[in-house]
């Protein structure tokens, strides 16, 4: 996370070369195609950059469309808040100019299409970070109503926003209780979307799937272990994950096998 004090008004993305940190590219107000994929013919994400300021790698890049020298490369593209902070970012390849007009924004600015490749700006994604960017995202179970591809990008982004969201705030130290509550809980993404709300407050990660919250409970993640998690409606949590997981003795559920990896990790699990 920092402060790039690149977004100015409006500026919700900025783009720095992946190479060199000190090769800013620009911001940009929009990134329509990014969340809902255009696809170019080679199928890469066909993107708009609405109201950019090209500068570096990029601004070269910009008198060179249709030609080999179009290709900026790789970049980290930022998202920002309303400061210039970067909330999180993607990793984007083989970013190409192929178009740039006069920007309706402002004199000076221009409108860039490109082409890059981006596998983790998930589709749904570009309203969680609104919420975030808003302060918005504040209240406990705001993913209850969430489709599953929603859950996916809602977990995506909370992976993401970790650092930002967190404010640099040190794990809760060993001996707290938390709780989590089972009545949403369907599937193991749903799973996930509950136990981040639960140690890390609303739209919190702590791993998105059963390896990954086995790392989380190493630490650096929120919580400290030995903790205790009381785990509410857990009747309706384990018929929603009653699905059958392969082990090294055979299978077991993907609820039996949750309650082993915090037994594992010194967490208490208290079912009610």
């Amino acid at each position: 996370m920092r402060t790039s004090g690149r977004g100015g008004e409006g500026r919700k993305y900025a783009l720095t070369s992946d190479e060199d940190d000190g090769d800013f590219w620009g911001s940009a107000h929009g990134a329509e195609g990014l969340f809902t994929p255009l696809r170019d013919e080679d199928g890469a994400r066909r993107v708009h950059f609405t109201g950019c300021r090209p500068q570096g790698g990029l601004l070269k890049s910009v008198g060179h469309v249709g030609g080999r020298r179009a290709v900026a490369g790789n970049a980290w593209l930022e998202l920002l808040d309303g400061e210039g902070t970067t909330m999180g970012a993607y990793f984007v390849n083989e970013v190409t100019v192929v178009d740039a007009k006069p920007s309706a924004d402002g004199a000076g600015l221009v409108d860039l299409t490109v082409t890059l490749w981006c596998e983790n700006a998930l589709a749904g994604a570009e309203q969680v970070w609104d919420l975030i960017r808003a302060g918005h995202l504040n209240r406990p179970g705001m993913w209850h109503d969430l489709g599953p591809k929603d859950r996916r990008a809602w977990l995506s982004v909370a992976l993401w926003s970790r650092e930002y969201r967190r404010q640099g705030r040190p794990d809760a130290p060993a001996g707290q209780v938390f709780t989590v509550d089972g009545r949403h809980i369907t599937d193991r993404d749903s799973f996930s979307c509950a136990i981040g709300e639960a140690i890390n407050g609303p739209g919190g990660y702590f791993g998105g799937n059963l390896d990954a919250l086995d790392d989380c409970l190493r630490g650096g993640w929120g919580a400290t272990t030995p903790f205790t998690l009381h785990w509410d409606s857990s009747a309706e949590a384990r018929a929603g994950l009653a699905e059958n997981m392969p082990t090294d003795d055979g299978e077991a559920s993907l609820f039996d096998l949750l309650l082993e990896i915090f037994e594992e990790r010194g967490v208490s699990v208290i079912l009610r």
